[in-house]
């Protein structure tokens, strides 16, 4: 059999078609992608076919700040305050050099809570300890004290570092029932101190049947959170409750 020369080939199958339309298709769609735009929301270009709209930017409140010098380091470095390490078999103490009950607690009260921002030894060591040692035995002068603590305490929690804030609760916890009315008088100054508390209430850690070791510890924040805002409505008076709901409004009341 003779094939005539420049007739018509053999007819190709109707996939191999199919594919080659797809293959086009997908290069389309490609170059429509190449060619979006990404825009602001909102906008006159977020209307157009080939923009495609950006999403918000992360809010950053739990975002940990940048710790600045604190004045207690300045004035530890000099030597200013009456204390000294004192190793013991179960731990380190501080020894201090003088009465505590005969400090200047208008001088040195703020000092201490200034020092609650340090993270890095001896400093953060001698900062706790030494607020935990002047709040246990203060008595009468912390009361008149408490105006100057609330920059201290806002500047240690506007850092929303975990150690720090772990930390700063429980001087909290302590300085509401270290003497009385001390919870009465923090209450014109919960503006200060609860905005970061209502950031970090609900940060629990759920193990369902696991074992959270942080509770034993009490490193953890949102139980930390709980017990402090208890402590202040129980010991904040008739006005305590209203104050904290304002501020933070998930919280129910514990009476």
């Amino acid at each position: 059999m003779v094939v005539e020369e420049g007739g018509p080939g053999p007819s190709k199958p109707a996939c191999d078609r199919c594919s080659r339309q797809r293959e086009k298709k997908d290069k389309q769609q490609d170059k429509q992608q190449d060619k979006q735009q990404a825009c602001e929301g909102f906008t006159i270009r977020a209307m157009m076919k080939n923009s495609v709209v950006r999403g918000p930017p992360p809010a950053g409140s739990v975002k940990q700040r940048p710790a600045k010098r604190t004045a207690f380091r300045k004035f530890y470095d000099r030597g200013d305050f009456p204390i000294a390490v004192e190793h013991g078999h179960v731990g380190n103490k501080i020894a201090w050099k003088a009465e505590i009950e005969n400090l200047d607690y208008h001088y040195f009260l703020p000092l201490f809570f200034d020092g609650l921002r340090e993270t890095e030894f001896p400093y953060e060591f001698f900062a706790r300890q030494g607020v935990h040692d002047m709040l246990e035995h203060g008595g009468n002068k912390i009361l008149p004290v408490v105006p100057q603590l609330i920059i201290p305490i806002k500047d240690a929690l506007n850092l929303r570092n975990r150690q720090i804030l772990c930390t700063t609760l429980k001087v909290l916890q302590h300085l509401v029932v270290s003497a009385e009315m001390v919870g009465e008088a923090l209450v014109p100054y919960y503006r200060q101190i609860l905005p970061v508390l209502s950031i970090f209430k609900n940060m629990n850690v759920n193990l369902g049947d696991g074992i959270e070791y942080s509770q034993q510890k009490r490193e953890n924040v949102g139980v930390l959170i709980q017990e402090t805002l208890e402590l202040f409505e129980r010991y904040g008076g008739e006005h305590a409750y209203i104050n904290i709901k304002y501020m933070i409004p998930t919280y129910w009341s514990c009476i």
